[in-house]
This record gives C-alpha cells, sequence and structure tokens, in this order.
C-alpha cells in the first residue's frame, strides 16, 4: 500500500488544507470537482489516508465518494478523514455494521423525503432494464405507482426540478408532469456514476398507469 495521503477540496482552500498535514508528507490533491480523478487515483494507489475538507464532506460527490470508499474491500486500510475549519481531523469509521445501506447524498440544503417512508399510494417493483424518458434523457425505472417512480439516471437531477416524463411501450404512451422530491448521488463500483431520485407524478392516468405498473411488475 501506498504511504500517500490524498487531500479532496476546493481549490481555493487545498494551500491551508495541506498545512494541517503531517509535514513532508507524500500529498496528491484534487479539487472538489475533480472526483471520479480522485476515486480513480485512491482505487489505483489505495493511499494511506484520503482528507477531504469538512464542507466538501457534507456534499452529495463527498458523501458518495466515503460510502464508495468504505464499500471497497480494496479499500478497507485506506483511513478516511474529514479535515474541519479549524484544523481537527476527524476519522470517518472506516466499515458499517453488516446490511447497513448506504447514506443517501442528497443534492438540496433541506432534508429530502425518505424514499422508503409512508406512500399515498402503493408503489410496484418494476424489473431490471425498463426504460422511460425524463426530459427527453434515458432513466431506468425502480419502482412507480399511480402517482410517482423511483428511477436512476446518468443526467442530474435535484430535488424541486419540474421534469416530463414518458412511459412507452409497444400498448402506448404515458406522458406525465413530475416534480424530484429527492434525489442522491451514487458511485457504484464498477458501473458508470448515477442519480437516484424519487418523482411525484401529477398529471398521470391511474388506468394507464396501473396497467403499465402490472405489466412491468418483478416477478
Amino acid at each position: 500500500m501506498s504511504s500517500s495521503i490524498v487531500l479532496i477540496g476546493p481549490s481555493a482552500s487545498i494551500p491551508a488544507l495541506r498545512e494541517r498535514l503531517t509535514p513532508g508528507a507524500d500529498v496528491q490533491t484534487f479539487t472538489d470537482t475533480e472526483t471520479l480523478e480522485a476515486l480513480d487515483h485512491i482505487v489505483r494507489s489505495k493511499p494511506r489516508i484520503v482528507a477531504l475538507d469538512y464542507q466538501f464532506s457534507l456534499t452529495s460527490r463527498g458523501t458518495a465518494l466515503i460510502d464508495r470508499i468504505k464499500d471497497d474491500p480494496g479499500l478497507q486500510m485506506c483511513e478516511v478523514r474529514v479535515v474541519a475549519h479549524d484544523g481537527a481531523l476527524s476519522r470517518v469509521p472506516q466499515r458499517r455494521k453488516p446490511n447497513t445501506p448506504a447514506a443517501v447524498a442528497v443534492d438540496d440544503d433541506k432534508a429530502a423525503l425518505d424514499p422508503r417512508g409512508t406512500r399515498r399510494a402503493p408503489r410496484v417493483p418494476i424489473r431490471d432494464g425498463v426504460e422511460v424518458l425524463v426530459d427527453g434523457n434515458t432513466a431506468i425505472l425502480v419502482d412507480v405507482s399511480v402517482i410517482g417512480a423511483q428511477v436512476l439516471s446518468g443526467k442530474m437531477l435535484k430535488p424541486n426540478q419540474r421534469v416530463r416524463v414518458t412511459f412507452s411501450d409497444g400498448q402506448g404512451m404515458i406522458r406525465c408532469n413530475g416534480s424530484i422530491v429527492w434525489a442522491s448521488f451514487e458511485m457504484p463500483k464498477g458501473q458508470p456514476t448515477r442519480y437516484r431520485a424519487g418523482i411525484e407524478l401529477t398529471s398521470a392516468d391511474v388506468q394507464q398507469m396501473t396497467a403499465y405498473a402490472e405489466r412491468y411488475r418483478k416477478k
């Protein structure tokens, strides 16, 4: 394993953050806009420490990066630390308890609606690979009800964003207006980065949506 330190934070803050680390240490720096480049370097070099600026660690990309490192068996010996503005370094626990889900990284200052919370209508889990259009961009449908849907998208989706959702197959097309209620940024191992989002549908035809959900219900 490399003995280096990877430091990630806003470009203007990196010089000050670097001074708070061990003097003479081999430090590789990345800005907060270079998250994917930083992750690639971390996976390849397996540094002893990954140090994150405190404010960056609270963002969606910072949270997703921490979860990605902690969930990778190959990075178990990599220690993640958060550099506070007062200069203190706080160690982030390396491993969560078994079966504990990753933290939701929300692109919003407000608390997001829990995607597993109380529903006004039952959600139907959808089989793998079913695609829908969100503002004309392809997304994977995870589950759906007559008033909402959960999707995985390669394009950024943010809370309160108004969208147009299209469900289509050989039996017809359903166009709905919607609003993003919650969103999270994910960096799954071996897959492209993506956004997971919950959409509230405001103009869906109940009968059409019910039939569509049954056609693609996960068995």
